[in-house]
């Protein structure tokens, strides 16, 4: 049994209300809390600094359930990085830039809806020039190394505008869930 930490970074943002991110976290906690034991926060409806705190402190994994908005994620989650990754609880200075993370041992994982579709990666001759989910991510795998967690291989929804595949990412979800978890 795992404790896990599940944040919806979902910002509404002109027509999008969120309602997709909703249903994976909804699904995400539905199937994880049969052998886990599962805590959200919705950083939309608002935050205890304190209280996210001890949410870290307590999850062994924590999963960002994020929209990806202008390549990275919505500016409240962004803030909600700022305000609760605090020095001394997350990370302290170290002899070498990078190394002072203060939350070893515990993992972490994106699962992100993209209104790219899935052919625009790893090919060269698409928009991300060859470049992979991971590699699409790579700065904000940077920011939970630097709090010292380990990266599970991230989730992607594609193309969610165009073609929502509400079944399909459910499905998917579930079986990479699986994967990465062991189940």
């Amino acid at each position: 049994m795992k404790n896990i930490l599940i944040i919806n970074g979902h910002q509404k943002y002109g027509s999008a209300e969120g309602k997709l991110n909703q249903t994976l976290v909804d699904s995400m906690v539905s199937y994880l809390s049969e052998q886990n034991q599962v805590q959200t926060t919705t950083i939309q409806n608002g935050y205890n600094i304190l209280e996210e705190h001890k949410k870290f402190l307590w999850a062994d994994v924590v999963i960002y359930q994020t929209p990806i908005y202008w390549f990275s994620v919505p500016g409240l989650l962004k803030t909600y990085m700022d305000e609760v990754y605090e020095y001394g609880v997350f990370f302290k200075g170290a002899d070498e830039y990078g190394k002072g993370g203060l939350l070893t041992g515990k993992k972490y994982m994106f699962s992100t809806t993209w209104n790219a579709p899935e052919k625009a990666f790893n090919d060269p001759a698409q928009f991300f020039k060859g470049e992979s989910l991971e590699g699409a991510l790579a700065h904000l795998h940077r920011v939970q190394e630097f709090l010292g967690m380990q990266p599970l291989k991230s989730f992607a929804c594609y193309d969610v505008i165009k073609n929502p595949k509400l079944d399909k990412f459910v499905s998917e979800l579930g079986a990479h869930l699986n994967e990465v978890l062991n189940y």
